[in-house]
């Protein structure tokens, strides 16, 4: 069947803020479906509130808004756009739990929207558990009988929950429905711990429905991708097995594709249920993804669910195979039917050719754990990844080396001591934790059998048998005589790293690496084919694998090669990707060929035809080099990007000019100098700079000295930090001895990385980051931000606004002026980063960055001006006045501001909740210097009230307009409430507060009720304290400030409460401000919707009648 001609304008709701369990594989795919749909000549409307996504650039479709994703601002985007219909299959749980909500309340009826890519009944057959059970249930006439479920009860109630477990026996596992990432599911043991997994499942489920099923803990998992048109053709475009056995999230577990230890057997029936559930639920429109499990020791084969869309593996299987399911998805919902849908990479076979795989794929979780300390790193079925890499060889050993050493986390096989106890370590492998795949190693090089293994993990025999494989090839490495060709390609080929290899033997990586080329072992590069090589790729999507034939195509247009930024991890996400992906698709346009490097399956610069070429590779110098090399012999290379991609391709600049590679744009030297606290600090004198006071300390005497020198409050930290960790603020020197406490008990001390690095923290000072460009000569002020929050919580956690609010034109201009100095100080070649400090009407240089910034998204859709796109170009050898010329950059840059232009506020989503201790406690949610947040939303308005209040519904739900307040605060802030908490006890809040600032608030005229502290316990007349208050639904808002460091045990208690009651909670007095005027805005009456093309335009013609005007006079 051709495209359909019955409808012209298609909604596509995104997936919004980056969170656990729904992060950026749902941009990929909706970026596809984005790109195919305009290209098929729809008019293409966008809503989703994630400005870090290339998904919101203006080019990608017709009209985007950066709106919130609630039923009530979908339904005005609808209203103005009036689309034809609605795409919702495409934006994980948050865009299909959405749709279900406009199809239930008729808005879409109401605007005559149909609902493609799956219908309202095949999302509600495939998401509500029971009538997904009875559907599997009845699937009589698949070979071998009808398919089982696991027997399980649907609960409503925590009365239902336990009469349910006490039916079944257990362990029970918990699944709520229409949740994604495992959100408030668990498996719980006994009945306290079924009653707090069920209780979060119940609140965490839209509808209040959680499934009880029984337990299939140690059982093998596995999952298929499945498509579907109208025509009922049915393709199965990928198998995927985990590594790990159930009990562990799919999305925390080492996965791999194709599924490994399924006998023909096995698969075939695997293959026919998933078959005849598409056809049963009715998705004949797009994708789905269904989850089996199989017992090992019986064969017995259940169906766990379905997700009726395109899933968080759907990205991983896109990959893995070549077969880009949102795409085809896409074409899909608008009328194709597969047969008619070539395959891009052979351009012969049509996408009904199912893929199939000459090599293997292996996913790698990443986790940060570091950031949240106190956290029970135990992993279950609620996930806790932050990130995943891909890596594809010509066997699992090979494939899974090049995954692990992609995480970047610098851990591996043999490179860390372990303890060689073996009962110690077959303990530890009993428990599901980040990094027990290389306690296997551990334990095998401490004797352990491949049988012990199993009995204490239930990780399959096959698996366990290629650890031991790997083991093995180690311990030739590590006792051969010397290093011969023949085994030194026998470990290359079951992925040992040059490091490794070198560890092994006691040499340096590069003394390695030298004896590798002297003897030409170097690998060739293949081609992903999507058919196992039986039709040439004419798509040049490639991998390492050491072989004799090389796959690279040759070429003659200069390459510039850009490294991405590897796995999502808290403090570099898809903001970076943002910024290469910009960087491509300047480079193709100026008639350079654009090569991308990188090892991050979710997002879209990994995509096949996002790039020229495409490298699925690790971002380790060893593997850069040799694409470097591969390039050079398929023709002329101009040079690599090191400035796109956040800090890991950043630290590989000097590497890399050492090896002979050319860097393209700021120089390895100039971002030394900038990381560099002597250097910088010099450059700072000479442009007559003030920074804070600061000093080094290599000892915790020494550090108590330079603290009372500097003066408190200080800022410490370490020597080398990405994304804050290990900062802190201290506040006296009381505070100081219990920082030096907790950091001399990590490994090797307070100073194990160097010395501690001490700075006077500007209590009260305004936050400003800067982002900007430099070509040698002449400086472009990008986006100028202020911080709502108070400097000392890290800029990737502060909400922060654009244009800023309290500066005058006369700061923005030194603002300019120091960041040109800084700027050629450094020596920089496109983007630099800039955070100052005003204080005191003096402007402090905090820190700069010579790299894009995860806000170069931010401030590029705020002001409309592309800078990634620029830098990309810089660094290529243009300047800013040519890039002025051929329009790419206005005349005026954010100096000169535009005072109707709209406000945009940025505000960061915080993954408290997913975070536990081991007692089941949520993690403290109190905000510093290290960098917390997944994700980010933005809010767009006229105004500052309504852009925050807008920002506060994307991330949070938003605020309550009414109802019941609690506040608590450090002493130096209780002056400053007292208007805000005023005016919200005028709007009809109940104000509650701990006892001294609830005498504060009387004394000024507030009506304040004081509350017990956790402290001190129920009152003599069963006065209940201020966390059961708020655990039991009575506290509609909290207000609390940290009161300094160290034990905040009454403050901690409050915080956690009200994450898990899933009440807004607000840390700072800005933030406090901030939300007043967010709530009177709501009150004012409705928001109004805009798109970012409408804002745009309005801004071009401002610039025109201004021109005009100045041409006139």
């Amino acid at each position: 069947m051709p495209r359909r001609t019955d409808i012209s304008s298609i909604l596509v709701i995104g997936s919004g803020p980056i969170i656990i369990g729904q992060a950026c594989e749902f941009d990929y795919s909706g970026t596809q479906a984005c790109r195919v749909l305009k290209a098929e000549g729809f008019r293409v409307v966008l809503v989703n509130s994630n400005p870090a996504t290339i998904m919101t650039d203006p080019d990608f479709a017709d009209a985007t808004y950066i709106e919130p994703i609630t039923p009530e601002f979908v339904e005005r985007v609808i209203a103005q756009e009036r689309p034809d219909a609605l795409l919702a299959t495409l934006g994980g749980q948050t865009a299909l739990n959405t749709a279900v909500v406009l199809h239930e309340k008729g808005v879409l009826e109401k605007y005559g929207c149909e609902l493609i890519g799956a219908s309202f009944e095949a999302i509600q057959r495939g998401e509500d558990r029971e009538q997904f059970k009875a559907i599997v249930e009845s699937l009589t006439g698949i070979p071998g009988g009808a398919p089982e479920v696991a027997r399980s009860r649907v609960c409503h109630s925590l009365e239902e929950v336990m009469a349910a477990a006490g039916e079944l026996g257990y362990p029970v596992v918990v699944r709520p429905s229409f949740t994604m990432g495992g959100v408030g599911s668990g498996l719980a043991h006994d009945p306290e711990e079924l009653r707090q997994i069920a209780g979060t499942g119940l609140a965490a489920s839209p509808v209040t429905e959680v499934l009880i099923e029984e337990s299939i803990l140690g059982w093998k998992e596995y999952e298929l991708e499945v498509m579907r048109d109208k025509a009922d053709n049915v393709v199965i475009v990928c198998s995927i097995e985990n590594f790990d056995p159930m009990g562990v999230h799919t999305g925390d577990s080492v996965t791999v594709a194709p599924a490994m230890t399924l006998t023909d057997r096995e698969y075939q029936r695997m293959r026919d249920v998933g078959i005849a559930i598409i056809r049963a639920v009715g998705v004949d429109t797009g994708g789905c993804n269904i989850q089996f499990a199989i017992n090992p020791d019986d064969g017995r084969m259940i169906v766990i669910e379905m997700n009726p869309r395109v899933s968080r593996s759907s990205a991983l299987a896109s990959k893995a195979t070549g077969f880009p399911i949102a795409k085809i998805a896409a074409k899909v919902a608008v009328g194709y039917t597969l047969d008619e849908i070539p395959n891009d990479i052979t351009r012969v076979t049509p996408a009904s050719f199912e893929p199939a795989l000459d090599y293997v794929v292996v996913k790698v979780p990443r986790f940060a754990f570091e950031k949240f300390p106190a956290a029970d790193s135990t992993l279950t079925t609620h996930m806790k990844s932050v990130g995943e890499v891909m890596s594809i060889g010509r066997n699992f050993t090979e494939a899974l080396g090049k995954a692990m050493r992609s995480t970047e986390t610098g851990t591996g096989f043999w490179l860390d001591r372990a303890d060689g106890n073996l009962e110690t370590l077959l303990t530890e492998l009993r428990r599901p934790h980040d990094g027990r795949v290389l306690k296997l190693m551990d334990a095998l090089d401490a004797g352990a059998t491949v049988e012990q293994l199993h009995e204490a993990t239930r990780i399959d025999p096959w698996f366990l048998d290629q650890i031991a494989l790997i083991q093995q090839v180690g311990a030739e490495v590590r006792e051969a005589d010397h290093l011969s060709p023949e085994l030194l390609r026998h470990a290359k080929r079951h992925g040992l790293s040059d490091v490794q290899i070198g560890q092994l033997r006691g040499l340096d990586e590069s003394v390695i690496r030298q004896l590798r080329w002297a003897l030409d072992i170097r690998p060739v590069y293949k081609a992903v084919d999507t058919c196992a090589a039986e039709f040439e790729a004419l798509t040049p999507y490639l991998y390492s694998t050491y072989e004799e034939e090389s796959e690279v195509p040759a070429r003659t247009k200069q390459a510039v090669l850009i490294l991405g930024s590897g796995p999502n991890r808290i403090g570099q996400g898809i903001e970076f990707d943002y910024s290469c992906v910009h960087a491509t698709m300047a480079l193709r346009d100026a008639g350079y060929e654009a090569i991308m490097v990188n090892c991050n399956p979710e997002t879209v610069s990994t995509d096949y035809d996002t790039s020229d070429r495409l490298y699925f590779e690790p971002l380790t110098a060893e593997d850069v080099l040799e694409v470097y090399h591969a390039e050079t012999l398929a023709g002329p290379v101009a040079g690599v990007i090191c400035q796109l991609g956040g800090q890991t391709p950043l630290k590989l600049a000097q590497t890399l000019k050492n090896a002979g590679v050319p860097i393209v744009g700021t120089s390895p030297e100039a971002i030394n100098l900038a990381e560099d606290r002597g250097a910088f600090g010099r450059v700072l004198a000479n442009a007559g700079l003030p920074a804070p006071k600061h000093g080094m300390a290599a000892s915790a005497a020494e550090a108590k000295r330079v603290a009372s020198e500097i003066g408190y409050p200080v800022l410490v930290r370490p020597s080398f930090v990405l994304g804050g960790r290990g900062m802190e603020i201290v506040y006296d020197a009381d505070g100081l001895t219990d920082y030096l406490r907790r950091a001399g008990a990590e490994p090797g001390g307070a100073c194990a990385d160097g010395p501690l690095l001490i700075d006077r923290f500007l209590d009260d000072a305004v936050e400003i980051d800067v982002d900007a460009l430099y070509d040698g000569s002449e400086l472009f002020l990008g986006g100028v931000m202020e911080h709502i929050e108070e400097a000392g919580i890290h800029s990737g956690d502060s909400a922060c606004v654009l244009p800023p609010m309290s500066l005058s034109d006369a700061e923005i201009e030194r603002i300019r002026r120091s960041t040109r100095a800084i700027a050629d100080g450094v020596g920089v070649r496109g983007l630099i980063n800039i955070q100052f400090a005003l204080m005191s009407d003096t402007l402090y240089v905090i820190e700069a960055n010579p790299r894009a910034s995860r806000t170069v998204p931010f401030v590029s859709k705020a002001t409309g001006v592309q800078l990634a796109k620029a830098a990309a170009l810089l660094m290529a050898g243009q300047s800013i006045a040519s890039l002025r010329a051929a329009g790419l950059l206005p005349q005026e840059d954010a100096a000169v501001t535009d005072p109707y232009d709209p406000i945009a506020v940025k505000e960061a989503v915080l993954p408290f909740r997913r975070f536990r201790t081991p007692t089941g406690r949520i993690v403290d949610t109190v905000l510093g210097p290290e960098m917390r947040s997944t994700g980010e939303v933005m809010g767009y308005d006229v105004d500052f009230p309504r852009a925050f209040a807008k920002s506060q519904v994307s991330a949070y739900g938003g605020l309550p307009a009414e109802g019941t307040l609690f506040v608590s605060v450090a002493d130096r802030d209780k002056r400053a409430i007292i208007l805000p908490v005023a005016r919200l006890a005028e709007l009809g809040f109940t104000v509650l507060a701990t006892t001294g600032t609830a005498q504060v608030l009387r004394r000024n005229g507030i009506p304040a009720t004081p509350v017990r502290k956790v402290s001190q316990g129920r009152g003599a007349h069963g006065e209940q304290t201020i966390v059961e208050l708020i655990e039991s639904g009575t506290v509609d808002m909290v207000v609390n400030t940290p009161k300094g460091q160290g034990a905040r045990a009454d403050g901690y208690s409050i915080r956690a409460a009200t994450t898990s009651a899933g009440r807004p909670i607000i840390t700072t007095v800005q933030e406090l401000q901030a939300a007043v005027q967010a709530l009177e805005a709501q009150l004012r009456g409705p928001f109004h919707v805009r798109s970012l093309q409408e804002h745009g335009a309005d801004r071009i013609s401002r610039r025109e009648s201004a021109a005009r005007r100045e041409a006139r006079a």
